[in-house]
């Protein structure tokens, strides 16, 4: 089926290309205009997709003609949309861990090992690993805060025995009381920040599987994540202390 599209403008005088035009239904937006052609231009663009082609257009033509207003309904993304961030991201990645179970790590052998009181044999192959450590490797920074109850939640105390896996990873990973968090006030949310301008935030149904995440870019929204990771980060405490503390007491 054909898409319904709205002209919204040009900024040729004599009304051809570059132009703007909206699809009504989706509130998309299509723009044409000569492409980018030079493979040096190209070569600097990122996430450009073998099947994608970059045009040029005037910056005013986009100011002048684009949609005024944001669409006010979430932009969720599948598992395996949500799955390809961590691929793309360049600089950093960041995760607040506040739920008391995972229902993805209950299906897996170190969980299992865990539970029956052996040394869960962490595999550093797996695609996952593989790309957190590329990435680490490279120079990017990962990490993450966990929230822990007192007393901890089984999930909780299998997250604090992975870290050893993740920080075998290159990551930076941090644990803090929820007492401590709530103090802090941060919020009752699971989210990951991406290159500091990108968040997503986890969607979890009543089982505790991840059914998806919400993704949030502008910047206002951003920023207040970005301000919750600075608090995160300045008060939990390295797993290694953290779990010698527990232990203490």
């Amino acid at each position: 089926m054909a898409r319904r599209l709205r002209f919204n403008g040009t900024g040729s005088g004599e009304g051809s290309c570059p132009a703007v035009h909206e699809d009504v239904d989706t509130g998309e937006v299509i723009v044409h205009g000569p492409p980018l052609t030079d493979p040096d231009d190209i070569a600097q663009l990122q996430h450009l997709d073998k099947d994608e082609v970059a045009i040029v257009v005037p910056r005013n033509t986009l100011i002048d003609f684009g949609p005024r207003d944001r669409d006010a309904k979430p932009r969720i993304l599948t598992p395996e949309q949500f799955a390809r961030l961590f691929e793309n991201f360049q600089h950093s990645a960041w995760h607040l861990e506040m739920r008391t179970r995972y229902a993805s790590d209950e299906t897996t052998e170190t969980y299992a090992q865990f539970v029956r009181g052996e040394t869960p044999t962490w595999d550093l192959t797996t695609p996952w690993s593989k790309t957190i450590r590329a990435k680490t490797e490279d120079g990017a920074a990962v990490g993450r805060v966990r929230i822990v109850d007192d007393p901890p939640s089984a999930g909780q105390l299998y997250l604090l025995a992975h870290a050893e896996k993740n920080a075998a990873l290159g990551e930076d990973v941090r644990n803090m009381w929820r007492s401590d968090a709530k103090r802090a006030n941060l919020p009752d949310e699971d989210f990951w920040i991406f290159d500091s301008h990108i968040v997503a935030l986890c969607v979890f149904d009543d089982a505790d599987n991840l059914t998806g995440a919400e993704l949030i870019m502008e910047p206002a929204r951003v920023n207040q994540y970005n301000r919750l990771c600075d608090a995160a980060q300045h008060y939990a405490i390295p797993y290694k202390e953290f779990a010698a503390r527990m232990v203490a007491n």
